[in-house]
C-alpha cells in the first residue's frame, strides 16, 4: 500500500494536544509546575530501555517503547486520571479511554491505526511481558520521581506504601530486582516521612 505524508498529517498534528494534558507529578527543577503527559511518556520510554535489563522475561523493547509512547495518546480527549483516585473514576476513565483511543488512532490510515490501537489494548490489558514491562515502567517512574522531591504528589495526596505497592505489584514478575528496589525506596520514604 502507498501513503502519502498527508495520510499521516492530522494523526500527528494531533499529538501536539498531549503536551497541554498536566499531571500530578510536579518537577521541582522547573519552578515547581506540573509535568505534561507528554513529558511523562517521553520519560518513561526512556526508563524502559534503560531498566529494560532488569526483565524478568525477554521482551522486545522496540515493542515496549512503542507501547509506552502509544499508551498516554488518550488523554488528550480523556485527560488524566490521578493514580490513586477510586476505582469508580478509573472504571469510568477506561471508558473514555478506549473511545478516544478509537478516535485518535483512527485519524491513521487503517491498518495503521489498528495496529496502534491493538498495541494500546495489549499495554492496557498487561497479559504479556512486554506489555506487562512496558506498563511496570509507567507505575515505577513516578516513584523515582517522588523520591527526588521527598515524597511530592505522595505527601500532597497523603498516599500510603500498601497503595504504592498494589499500583506496581507487576514488578514483582516482570520485573523482581526493581520490586525490591521499590521496598527499599518505601523504607526509606516511611523513614522521612514522606508516606502517609
Amino acid at each position: 500500500m502507498s501513503f502519502s505524508p498527508s495520510d499521516f498529517s492530522a494523526f500527528i498534528s494531533e499529538l501536539d494536544h498531549l503536551k497541554r494534558v498536566k499531571r500530578q507529578i510536579r518537577l521541582p527543577f522547573d519552578d515547581n509546575r506540573k509535568e505534561n503527559s507528554a513529558e511523562h511518556s517521553w520519560h518513561v520510554a526512556l526508563t524502559a530501555s534503560t531498566l529494560a535489563r532488569f526483565a524478568h522475561e525477554p521482551i522486545d523493547i522496540s515493542r515496549v517503547i512503542q507501547m509506552i509512547l502509544l499508551h498516554d495518546i488518550v488523554e488528550i480527549d480523556a485527560g488524566d486520571l490521578f493514580a490513586f483516585d477510586t476505582s469508580n473514576q478509573h472504571e469510568e476513565q477506561a471508558r473514555k479511554e478506549l473511545d478516544a483511543a478509537k478516535r485518535i488512532f483512527g485519524l491513521l490510515p487503517t491498518d495503521i491505526g489498528s495496529r496502534y490501537l491493538a498495541l494500546w489494548i495489549e499495554f492496557e490489558e498487561a497479559n504479556t511481558p512486554d506489555a506487562q514491562f512496558a506498563k511496570s515502567m509507567d507505575r515505577i517512574l513516578p516513584v523515582f520521581q517522588n523520591m527526588r522531591s521527598e515524597g511530592g504528589s505522595w505527601r500532597a495526596h497523603g498516599i500510603t506504601r500498601i497503595q504504592i505497592e498494589k499500583r506496581n505489584v507487576l514488578l514483582k514478575t516482570s520485573a523482581p530486582k526493581l520490586w525490591d528496589y521499590l521496598q527499599e525506596q518505601l523504607t526509606y520514604a516511611q523513614t522521612q516521612g514522606w508516606l502517609s
